[in-house]
């Protein structure tokens, strides 16, 4: 049996969270299919363009990210105070990017003069709007549902593209955090879909270190998006420090992370596997963090966390 969505996602305990979502029967309906011959992979670059198009509406931002042949990962943090400024013009004109609205809002829009109990019913979508806009499964909701209807279209079928749940995992420490996001960036290379960092495609980690990601594009591949004139948002920034209180990016070096992921794909080839290198990243150290744990969280973290936790802390109903 799932667990209540609020059990689960809790800003109480922390921001950060690892979220996941598999292809029906793991087939390889976004990358190459060696069985059928079909190629797929364009469809990594929707979810990528849609991944970052959403955390721009969203109150959610993007730590790590990687998109395979028959899953994703990413890392998110859920931020909403960056909604508490935003005025109800702001909030309307977010949510329009993604849904048409009602007809009242529309017409609120437009400048029309509305009724006291017009304008307070108005209000009242907005602030559910609002909450909205910082949720993780209204996220997954605007994520998969297009994803699955597009490639529907795409392979002219109806039925699920994804599995019915997603999986969603709180990252309540500093280890937790770095190790999920060296196991989300290192995920091509483990898969032998890459052999560098930089060479890993549809990764958080690649676009760090060569940023070539296209607005423009991102907005021409998507079906139902609606006059988005928002900023493109980056991901989420390295701090470079831990901080007691205000800690608004991720508290590591970005150089550090960089190090460290090298260091950790190195470290698990096959005919390294047993052997550390003699120069470990500085990170490690003032963590306090033991290399053979770093090397099991950084490679086996889903695995682990199953073991630990079991399979149903780890779901969310994808359903809002």
């Amino acid at each position: 049996m799932t667990r209540p969505r609020k059990s689960l996602i809790s800003l109480v305990d922390t921001p950060y969270y690892h979220i996941g979502s598999r292809c029906v029967r793991r087939s390889f309906l976004c990358g190459q299919d060696k069985l059928s011959g079909r190629c797929y992979e364009h469809r990594r670059q929707w979810i990528v363009d849609r991944v970052r198009l959403l955390s721009s509406v969203f109150a959610i931002d993007i730590g790590s990210y990687a998109i395979m042949s028959n899953h994703y990962h990413l890392v998110v943090k859920l931020d909403p105070d960056q909604l508490t400024t935003l005025s109800n013009d702001d909030i309307i004109n977010r949510w329009l990017c993604l849904f048409k609205g009602p007809i009242l809002v529309q017409r609120f829009r437009a400048g029309e003069a509305l009724s006291i109990a017009e304008r307070d019913t108005v209000s009242s979508i907005v602030d559910v709007w609002r909450e909205r806009l910082a949720n993780i499964s209204w996220f997954m909701k605007c994520l998969n549902q297009t994803i699955a209807r597009q490639a529907n279209l795409e392979d002219n079928c109806t039925g699920h593209f994804w599995e019915s749940r997603f999986k969603s995992q709180a990252l309540t420490s500093e280890e937790a955090l770095l190790s999920c996001m060296a196991y989300v960036d290192l995920n091509p290379i483990r898969a032998a879909m890459a052999i560098t960092p930089e060479q890993s495609d549809y990764t958080s980690i690649q676009e760090r270190i060569k940023p070539k990601f296209s607005l423009q594009n991102a907005i021409a591949s998507q079906t139902d998006i609606y006059d988005f004139e928002l900023a493109l948002k980056p991901l989420l920034h390295f701090d470079d420090v831990i901080n007691d209180q205000n800690q608004n990016g991720i508290p590591f070096s970005f150089t550090d992370y960089l190090q460290l992921v090298d260091w950790t794909g190195r470290a698990i080839v096959d005919n390294k596997r047993g052997s550390i290198p003699d120069d470990l990243p500085p990170i490690l150290q003032r963590l306090n963090l033991d290399t053979k744990r770093w090397l099991s969280n950084a490679t086996q973290f889903e695995a682990l966390h199953y073991q630990r936790f079991g399979k149903r802390r780890a779901h969310l109903a994808n359903t809002a």
